[in-house]
């Protein structure tokens, strides 16, 4: 592969359904933690990215969290109404979200946590 191409991203990818079956969210697992983007997030606790946005700037601000520990930006292809693009997106680890999920107050937000503590003790022992 020439070196100006960037390897697709390892990792697997775990899909985490609501208790109620109504929403469900592909979820990136890759360095032993799982990876989500503010739109993601967004759909997993049901509240708007504008939500999300402000409560991960608060975290930051606050220093609660370490931007250069907690997010990561992988290239994603999408489409954008009848084009294929593909653009780099920040991802924010597990600690980011059970953060933010911790503020959003959400019960998806408590159920999430829950599978992704079970998940990643999973993994971790594969």
């Amino acid at each position: 592969m020439p070196d100006d191409q960037e390897m697709p991203p390892a990792g697997e990818f775990l899909l985490y359904t609501t208790e109620d079956g109504q929403s469900w969210v592909e979820c990136r697992f890759e360095n032993e933690t799982i990876w989500l983007s503010q739109a993601l997030m967004s759909e997993l606790f049901d509240r708007d990215v504008r939500t999300i946005n402000e409560h991960l700037k608060n975290l930051y601000e606050e220093e609660e969290l370490d931007t250069s520990a907690t997010i990561r930006k992988f290239r994603i292809v999408r489409m954008e109404g009848a084009r294929e693009v593909s653009r780099d997106i920040e991802h924010y680890n597990l600690e980011a979200i059970l953060a933010v999920g911790f503020r959003v107050k959400s019960a998806r937000g408590t159920q999430f946590r829950r599978w992704a503590v079970e998940q990643s003790t999973k993994q971790a022992l594969t």
